[in-house]
């Protein structure tokens, strides 16, 4: 049972879920053997780039909370990694409040133990898909102002999202009910920088039933559409920074942007 008295969801070991194998790629030990398989059949890189997308996300969260957001609503939060999002943003603001939402019920159990707000501020966890964002929306409004800005974090989940189930429709009306001067914080899976490895990483997937649309650069664009997207534009994660020191320059499986509401 939650700390609610709802009954927690059952966890399946049988079969692989993102969550878990980006918590592998980061060197977590919240994973199952049929994770780590998939991860075992992923290039080399696949650990390299999990870490610079990390790495990215420290960089925009603590630029944003640096620049008055408060409020955050993170979709597809994975298994807490230290320092999560809410440590990064709170260390500077503490009186922030985050949501996070992640599909997988290991991530609720760790969420609960590890997702610690600061005492001014607050934190809370949601088991929703993003495929639902009415249900998110209003769930995060629980917690969060949605009459006031709210940064919207969607880091490495869109690439598990197929082109049939239309993500770039899903992150329009997520940021349609944002008012103006919220933000979007995105990062996307592509081959552009590794196009050699697209293969086997596309198959590493597809083994372990894991649907993934790595995207080019044209691809990815749209999800900024109608959006103020902010220096340096769409770039590769280690091409993304506010404020020296720069990252070191290196090959990235990611494309990644963050772009004001108007």
């Amino acid at each position: 049972m939650t700390a609610a008295g709802i009954p927690r969801p059952p966890i399946d070991t049988r079969r692989p879920h993102p969550a878990r194998v980006y918590d592998w790629l980061l060197g977590g030990k919240d994973n199952y053997p049929v994770d780590q398989q998939v991860g075992e059949r992923l290039p080399v890189e696949a650990r390299g780039n999990a870490a610079r997308n990390r790495a990215f996300m420290h960089r925009a969260a603590a630029w944003l909370a640096q620049n008055g957001a408060d409020q955050f609503l993170d979709i597809g939060t994975g298994i807490p990694t230290e320092p999560n999002l809410h440590q990064i943003v709170q260390a500077i603001t503490p009186g922030a409040r985050i949501v996070y939402v992640d599909n997988d019920p290991i991530v609720l159990r760790h969420a609960e133990a590890l997702l610690t707000s600061s005492p001014q501020g607050a934190t809370d966890f949601l088991l929703a898909d993003v495929r639902e964002p009415a249900k998110i929306l209003e769930r995060a409004g629980a917690l969060l102002d949605l009459r006031r800005p709210v940064a919207l974090s969607l880091i490495a989940l869109l690439h598990f999202l197929p082109d049939e189930e239309n993500p770039h429709a899903l992150v329009r009306t997520l940021v349609e009910a944002l008012p103006s001067g919220s933000h979007l914080l995105l990062s996307h899976g592509t081959a552009d920088q590794h196009p050699e490895l697209k293969h086997q990483t596309e198959a590493a997937y597809k083994k372990g039933e894991i649907p993934l649309r790595m995207r080019t650069r044209a691809e990815v664009e749209p999800f900024f559409t109608d959006l103020d997207l902010l220096p340096p534009g769409l770039v590769f994660a280690t091409e993304w920074y506010q404020e020296p020191p720069a990252p070191t320059r290196e090959r990235s499986g990611f494309y990644v942007g963050v772009a004001r509401v108007p």
